[in-house]
């Protein structure tokens, strides 16, 4: 028995050291790749567009207009500071969009600084009160908002590598600037209570509306009006050119588009994933009006002290690795720009083919309402919204569990796959370890997707007895 553990261990070590130099040489030839396609994509838009757009790969530039300044980042801290416009004002970004170094770059400067500190061992430190900050400025930022600021066009159109099919693009025909929000329940204001619905990423309302809707019982149907949004760059809900997507928006969005837009008083919520940093911002804000919590699968990670909050985050969720897969898939997706563009433009932009040919190797015999979700993204929604909010909150979402832990007295609930391979187990105890009264459930042999689908109907009654528990507590 000994000796088959030894042997075990052993051959995890054999397998973790390959799976560590596969990685290297893939993800050095995607870094490769990514930077022959930069170029690449910088000629198609300027032959099909009559334009260069920028990137985040550019070198940084010192200008920008007489009428505001712009500050990107200072240790490791991303912001815009001053602006005419009043849209994107103090608005986050996350230092990540332009600083993914490659992991060739990563390795010699790990091998320069072990050398380093046997050259500087023993020599001076700097002098106290002599720390030097130090400015970044990223080249497509700065053209961005110089188009805002002196009232250039920006887009609202599609760009030619984006699906430019009627479901995609349904925003545009309509006046109204709201998110798109499936609405069920008792009319004439007759539900007693709300339920707001937040998606994760590359995802849709469908997620909800297909699978928890359906299956709640009648009296739930009666008693709740349930509100499942689009968030912005998903779905059937606006996906500006122009936009960073950023917390502000997402969450000004929502407030627009379901509370204001529902005359929504008092709500429980329901997040899954990404949709759970939304949720808590969401709840921060408005911390008298929530009466439970629900959050699947929340992205929380504990960084040690000493890391750069956005940059740690980002290597746990996309440590570049070609196994498991999922971690392979997030990797591609959050350190390559142009690869990820181009994954867009292949899945995407042709997704009513894909669509088709499921449905006919399936015989119609599969729902394709996760796949709907999946495609109905523009990569600029997408690659923003990855890094501005789950990379770019890390340094937020303490105090944010702070304030709920402190200032909200609402039911809080937390669901968690135990086979998650995309969210780790870790971050749900994390957030239990940060609001003890919080009530975490591990299912088992569910992941990341069938924490809820699969399991609908149970969730469904899951939901309805917290909601019937905090009504009660209230």
């Amino acid at each position: 028995m000994a000796g088959m553990c030894k042997m075990g261990s052993v051959l995890k070590f054999i397998g973790g050291v390959l799976n560590k130099a596969v990685s290297f040489v893939v993800f050095s030839v995607l870094d490769l790749l990514d930077f022959i396609l930069c170029y690449g994509y910088k000629v198609a838009d300027f032959c099909i567009e009559a334009e260069w757009r920028p990137c985040y790969c550019s070198s940084a530039k010192e200008a920008i207009t007489s009428s505001g300044k712009i500050l990107v980042s200072e240790q490791g801290e991303s912001k815009i500071v001053s602006l005419n416009s009043s849209k994107l004002q103090l608005e986050d970004i996350s230092d990540t969009l332009y600083s993914r170094p490659s992991l060739v770059a990563e390795v010699s400067k790990l091998t320069v600084n072990e050398l380093k500190k046997f050259k500087l061992d023993g020599t001076a430190k700097t002098k106290k009160g002599s720390t030097r900050s130090t400015f970044t400025i990223n080249s497509i930022i700065v053209e961005m908002l110089q188009g805002k600021m002196v009232g250039r066009q920006l887009h609202h159109i599609p760009t030619w590598s984006d699906c430019d099919c009627k479901f995609c693009n349904s925003w545009t025909s309509s006046s109204k600037d709201t998110l798109y929000v499936k609405a069920q329940g008792p009319k004439d204001n007759k539900a007693r209570e709300d339920v707001i619905f937040i998606h994760g990423f590359i995802s849709s309302s469908a997620f909800w509306t297909e699978t928890l809707f359906p299956n709640f019982s009648d009296t739930a149907k009666s008693t709740y009006r349930f509100l499942a949004v689009d968030l912005l760059g998903f779905g059937r809900s606006p996906k500006p050119a122009d936009s960073l997507y950023t917390l502000r928006e997402h969450v000004g969005m929502i407030e627009k588009s379901v509370l204001e837009a529902y005359e929504v008083k008092s709500f429980h919520i329901v997040a899954h994933s990404l949709g759970c940093i939304l949720a808590l911002a969401l709840a921060v804000k408005h911390p008298g009006s929530i009466k439970s919590l629900t959050l699947l699968t929340p992205p929380y990670f504990l960084v040690p002290k000493g890391e750069a909050a956005t940059q740690y985050v980002m290597r746990k969720l996309a440590p570049r690795r070609v196994w498991p897969v999922m971690a392979f898939c997030s990797s591609l997706a959050c350190w390559y720009e142009h690869i990820s563009r181009t994954i867009c433009l292949v899945i995407c932009k042709n997704h009513r083919l894909w669509e088709f040919l499921t449905k006919l190797v399936t015989r119609n015999r599969v729902r394709t309402f996760l796949m709907e979700g999946f495609f109905c993204h523009t990569h600029n929604a997408a690659w923003h919204t990855l890094h501005n909010i789950i990379c770019g909150t890390a340094t937020k979402l303490d105090r944010y569990l702070d304030v709920v832990r402190d200032r909200m007295k609402c039911d809080v609930n937390i669901f968690h796959g135990k086979d998650d391979e995309v969210i780790p187990l870790e971050c749900t105890f994390n957030v239990q370890r940060k609001i003890p009264r919080a009530r975490v459930k591990v299912v088992e042999n569910k992941d990341h997707i069938t924490i809820v689908v699969g399991r609908q109907k149970v969730f469904a009654r899951e939901l309805e007895e917290i909601w019937n528990r905090s009504s009660r507590s209230h």
